[in-house]
């Protein structure tokens, strides 16, 4: 019988869920602001390609910065943090009048937010045994669901009738009670200090870093980002432009597949925890494959044939999300978790931004509006998910050696760290 949640973990996994939720808003509302922004502030693709990689690289160094002090202070404190930080660079962009200002913000909010991840991640390990990080990885990514239904559409909504700076200033709103949370709800994670470690922070970055199952675990995060970013900032124009379907449908498209990934993410979790997360993972990726293959070849096309097509690809995307990061979260041993995470985290956005960038050179805007080159784009990302397939099959087989050779972890306590 699987373990049991109890009430403080479920509002561990409630809280962290929230969390992601606008950290997830927060970078994703830039897309499906593409096309505003390319019109009011007169920017070009590779401008535009630029604002969406700027958040991506200043996660990245941050989250190598960070890595080796990760494992030395109390998580709460480090989430707390890093998320008024964020909020802070959130805040900032809300106010941004030109492209120079906006670019800063995002570099600001980027430095902050994209470390929270990662700390998320190790509070996750340190809390959760193996056997429930699915389910937990399935409600956390139902965030992104989440986003798309009641963020995305309302943050295109005040977009639309009040500025592109409007959606920003929402999420500052929403996101202030979550950091007050944490301040007062949040007990102390403390439980890997316990452990003796004689490293300094230097130290303890380069001995994550060296060590060669770590080293396969980086590499396959850095190819899962690439094929992830690279569609994204682009997407909301090219739907618009050469789909034809108008600006104010995006909303629709958006909740549309934000409803079915909200539904989606817990079962896919739980799915995942039943059958295992590689089988999980390889499905996802290879329907995720073809449905880029058959998307990025479009011309006009229904509206409900856009809706059917982008929800049944992000259900595919968040099957390999989950199941992923649940399996990546039992790579790293207690100790080296937050610099594992740190590490993994900034890779993550360092190919992520190189992946947008990339993407704005490949894709052009013609005169008339329509990205060129789009199906190329979907060829890299095709080939990409591909190759994580085979880079994901060793980390599998690693973690099931390391889970067979423990035993069985009990159901761990509100504020003691459980075994994977």
């Amino acid at each position: 019988m699987p373990p049991v949640f109890t009430r403080y973990q479920k509002f561990v996994v409630a809280l962290l869920a929230f969390l992601q939720f606008t950290i997830i808003l927060d970078f994703m509302i830039i897309g499906p602001l593409g096309a505003l922004l390319l019109r009011d502030l007169h920017v070009t693709t590779r401008q535009f390609g630029l604002v969406v990689s700027a958040y991506a690289f200043s996660a990245g160094v941050s989250g190598l910065l960070a890595a080796g002090f990760a494992d030395k202070f109390d998580r709460k404190r480090l989430l707390l943090f890093f998320y008024v930080g964020f909020l802070l660079g959130t805040g900032l962009c809300g106010v941004a009048d030109t492209y120079t200002f906006l670019l800063c913000a995002r570099i600001v909010t980027g430095v902050f937010g994209g470390v929270i991840g990662s700390i998320s991640m190790a509070i996750i390990a340190d809390l959760f045994p193996l056997e429930m990080r699915g389910r937990v990885m399935g409600t956390i990514q139902s965030a992104f669901g989440a986003s798309q239904v009641m963020g995305l559409p309302l943050g295109l909504f005040l977009g639309n009738h009040w500025g592109w700076h409007a959606p920003f200033v929402m999420i500052l709103c929403v996101g202030a009670p979550v950091g007050l949370l944490i301040a007062s709800r949040l007990q102390p994670i403390v439980e890997h200090l316990k452990v003796p470690s004689t490293r300094d922070p230097v130290g303890h970055l380069v001995a994550t870093v060296s060590q060669p199952r770590y080293l396969r675990t980086f590499l396959a995060t850095t190819m899962l980002a690439t094929g992830g970013f690279m569609l994204m900032p682009f997407g909301s124009t090219f739907t618009v432009n050469n789909l034809g379907i108008p600006l104010p449908k995006l909303p629709a498209i958006y909740m549309t597949t934000g409803v079915v990934t909200l539904f989606a993410g817990p079962l896919l979790g739980k799915l995942s925890d039943v059958i295992g997360k590689y089988k999980v993972f390889a499905i996802g990726s290879m329907t995720g494959a073809v449905l880029v293959a058959i998307f990025c070849n479009l011309g006009r096309t229904p509206l409900p044939t856009v809706l059917v097509l982008n929800a049944v690809l992000f259900v595919a995307v968040t099957s390999r999300m989950i199941s992923a990061s649940a399996l990546i979260s039992a790579v790293p041993d207690m100790q080296d978790r937050g610099a594992f995470m740190s590490i993994n985290s900034a890779l993550q956005q360092f190919s992520g931004g190189l992946a947008s960038t990339v993407a704005g050179m490949i894709v052009v805007q013609a005169d008339d509006g329509r990205l060129l080159h789009y199906d190329r784009l979907g060829y890299v990302v095709v080939g990409a998910m591909t190759l994580v397939i085979v880079l994901m099959y060793p980390i599998h087989r690693a973690v099931m050696l390391k889970a067979a050779a423990r035993p069985a972890a009990p159901n761990p306590t509100p504020v003691v760290a459980a075994a994977e």
